[in-house]
This record gives structure tokens, C-alpha cells and sequence, in this order.
């Protein structure tokens, strides 16, 4: 447990770590590519962890003994058969991502994870692997993991993704797409989701040599056949750690500067910023990263974060300290995530004496200026990291948070604590 002290001034310059969604997707394309990468500032996290022993597993040659420069041998699409079950915790990303990159193989191949992998959707992707004539089986028929898969490479030629809920699936297609048999045509039937994350895939893609043809509504792709080329590539830092930060500085009034996350960004997550000013804040831009300076009184706001899921809590954690409502539509996809984002948002918010609403796709916060209507509370994460990382900012505020199960933050930022604590000194 972790009792949070609330401050009274706040003023700090901040760095994160490396943007753990462009890790994932570098770390696979540098491993299906001919030749040796860098990957310059990356995340060291249980989530890459798990991603990059999967790839060792697979016969690609991770070398991670610099923290700050990670060399990967290519294996120029050459899939090794592991000798035993993959196994990725409660990683989606990866399980999404090397579901498909296995599928290039030849032989048995058996992806499982932890309780909550096996209750988290993989059936789309499932669907249209086979569009590919991939055999790939759900081991317990309901569409989820573990998966077995009797590899023998990817056909190409044309699949359909039956849904965009989860941009995962489609990124995954799309990284492994340049190796088919033939040349690739995917399409997707119905909205896509966290367009901002596919255009990063795209981007890390273009990076390393493969340049996908993409319709303008973002529903068809032409990928065509290639292979990555090792390359040197510069990580971000990480939008989604940085939006802690900042959103310290919007509750608080106070002033951070997080140095390392550019503008402009190729994480759709730094789009929180714009929705902190809309709330009052000041931001200020630069080649030194983005400031966000809180202001006297928040503001509630109506936005859209189909787009950005994965800082919807943080919103909701400033929405409380803001007078009047806010309305975050458009998050449905959050309840797929780690635990149930929005189910669990909305619990723990109101344990802390918030006036909350659930509906099926959003969440209403009724605001109260300075949070006036909040209290101390015991906060459950659920083993969520972004759970236990938002709740922090509201104990700056608000006495008695206590936020138990507080070690989760490393799945995806394991100094976190000590980067938080630096901060408000």
C-alpha cells in the first residue's frame, strides 16, 4: 500500500520513459528484419519484458544489456519453433502482436497468459488470420487465449478484420503483413478504433522500409511484400506515463514540463494535452517537450476518446477536480482492457466521494470545484497500472488516498513511484 502526500506548490521538469506502444512495434519489426537495429530510449518494463523473451523464443537475438540501446538481430521473417508455451502475463499488446508473427513459422505454437489474458477478446484476430489460411485455434472455444497455432506462413491474397474495436488486431496484421505469400489486402468491417495507434504502426512500419497503401477512411489496406530493413530508431518518450504529469500540474495549479515527449508526437495519447487546455490549463510547446501549467479553476468539458483509451482515467481524475460535468464518450473498449476501465473508474471514484455516472460507452463526472465533494479512500488497482498511476494524482489533492497494489506500475513504468516522488520533491 501507498499512502499519497497531498503538496501545496508544484513546479518540476520531468523525463519518462520510452513510449512502451512504439517499443512493442519497433522490437517486431527490428526482429523480422534483414539486418541489426537500435532501438535508442526504449522501455524496460514487465510488458516488453515479456515481448522480447517471446522473440528469443522465436530465435530472434535480443540484446537488452544497455538499457538505453537495445540491438536486435534481424531474422529476416524466420520464425523458430519454440521448444515450449508462450507465455505473455497479461501483455495484449503482445499477445495481439506475436499471435501473428507466430503464424510465420512452421510447426506448433501455443500463446497462453495469465486469468485475465484468458477473458480478454482475440476472436477477430483469430478470423482473419484464417482469412490467410492460418490454423489457429481459441484452446477453450470462447474466442480468447490461450491459442494453438500449427503454423505453416501467411498466405496473403485478401482477409477481412470483422471489427476495429481493438486497434491490437489490426496493428498485428499489418506488422506481419509484408511477409505473406502474396500480396496483402486487409480490410476492416466497421469502426476503427485508436486510429492514432494504427497510424503508429504505420509510421514504425515506414521506418523500417514497408510502406503500406491505406484508404482514406482507414478501413482497406494494401501491404506490400518486403522485409523490414535493420535500421537505428529513436523511442519516444512515453505519452501515456507523461499524461500523469501533467495532469498532476492541471489539479494541483502547478507547472511540469515533461522533456522528452516531442512535438509533434506519433502517440495519440499526447492529444490529452489540447483537452487540458480546453479545461483551462496552459501549455506551452517546444523542442524541451510540452508544459502543461494548471490553472486556477478547472472546467468540465464533452470529448471523444475513441482515440486515446488508455488516458481516459487520467481525464476522469482531473474531471473530478473541475466544477462542473464532464462527459468522456466513445470509451466502450476500455472494459477489454487490463481489468475494466470504465466499470472500475467509476467504483473507485466514488469511494473517493465523486459524483460518477456509468453508461455502456461513457462516463459522466459531476465535478465540484477543487474536488470540494472528495475524500481519502482506499483505492483498489485491480493490477492495472493505469489504475494506480491516476489515483496518485488525485492523492496530490486530497488526503488519505491510499493506493494498494501499487507494484502493477511495472508493467509499463517500474520507476514510476520514484519519478512521481522526484517531482513533487
Amino acid at each position: 500500500m501507498r499512502l499519497i502526500t497531498p503538496i501545496d506548490t508544484l513546479d518540476a521538469i520531468v523525463e519518462v520513459p520510452g513510449s512502451k506502444s512504439l517499443t512493442q512495434r519497433a522490437l517486431i519489426a527490428a526482429a523480422l528484419a534483414c539486418g541489426e537495429s537500435t532501438l535508442i530510449g526504449p522501455l524496460a518494463s514487465e510488458d516488453t519484458a515479456y515481448t522480447m523473451k517471446a522473440l528469443r523464443q522465436m530465435g530472434v537475438v535480443v540484446d537488452d544489456s544497455d538499457p538505453k540501446a537495445w540491438m536486435v538481430q534481424g531474422s529476416g521473417g524466420e520464425i523458430a519453433t519454440p521448444d515450449k508455451d508462450i507465455f505473455l502475463g497479461n501483455n495484449g499488446t503482445a499477445t495481439r502482436f506475436l499471435t501473428s508473427v507466430a503464424a510465420l513459422g512452421q510447426g506448433r505454437f501455443r500463446i497462453s497468459g495469465g486469468e485475465r489474458m484468458a477473458e480478454r477478446p482475440i476472436e477477430p484476430l483469430i478470423r482473419a488470420l484464417r482469412g490467410w489460411q492460418v490454423q489457429i485455434q481459441s484452446e477453450a472455444a470462447n474466442g480468447c487465449p490461450p491459442l494453438s497455432i500449427d503454423a505453416a506462413g501467411l498466405s496473403g491474397g485478401e482477409t477481412v478484420l470483422p471489427e476495429g474495436k481493438s486497434s491490437q488486431y489490426l496493428s498485428s496484421l499489418l506488422l506481419v503483413a509484408p511477409y505473406a505469400a502474396q500480396k496483402a489486402d486487409l480490410k476492416v468491417e466497421g469502426e476503427v478504433f485508436s486510429k492514432p495507434y494504427v497510424k503508429m504502426t504505420l509510421a514504425v512500419m515506414a521506418d523500417f522500409g514497408i510502406w503500406a497503401e491505406v484508404s482514406p477512411n482507414m478501413n482497406r489496406f494494401q501491404i506490400p511484400q518486403g522485409c523490414y530493413r535493420g535500421t537505428r530508431y529513436q523511442v519516444e518518450g512515453d505519452a501515456s506515463g507523461a499524461s500523469y504529469f501533467w495532469a498532476a500540474a492541471a489539479i494541483t495549479g502547478g507547472k511540469v514540463n515533461v522533456a522528452n515527449v516531442p512535438v509533434p508526437s506519433l502517440q495519440g495519447d499526447a492529444q490529452l494535452v489540447p483537452l487540458l487546455e480546453r479545461m483551462g490549463c496552459h501549455v506551452e510547446r517546444s523542442e524541451g517537450g510540452i508544459t502543461v501549467q494548471g490553472p486556477e479553476q478547472l472546467k468540465g468539458i464533452e470529448v471523444d476518446m475513441g482515440n486515446m483509451p488508455d488516458v481516459a482515467p487520467t481525464l476522469a481524475v482531473v474531471a473530478a477536480f473541475a466544477e462542473g460535468t464532464t462527459v468522456i464518450n466513445n470509451i466502450a473498449h476500455l472494459r477489454i482492457k487490463e481489468c475494466d476501465r470504465l466499470a472500475v473508474m467509476v467504483n473507485e471514484l466514488r469511494k473517493m466521494g465523486a459524483d460518477v455516472e456509468e453508461e455502456d460507452d461513457r462516463m459522466i463526472v459531476h465535478g465540484q470545484i477543487g474536488g470540494a465533494n472528495l475524500h481519502g479512500a482506499d483505492i483498489e488497482t485491480y493490477e492495472d497500472h493505469r489504475i494506480a498511476m491516476c489515483f496518485a494524482v488525485a492523492g496530490l489533492r486530497v488526503a488519505g488516498v491510499k493506493v494498494h497494489g501499487e507494484e502493477c506500475v511495472a508493467k509499463s513504468f517500474p520507476d514510476f513511484w520514484e519519478r512521481f516522488e522526484g517531482m513533487v520533491g
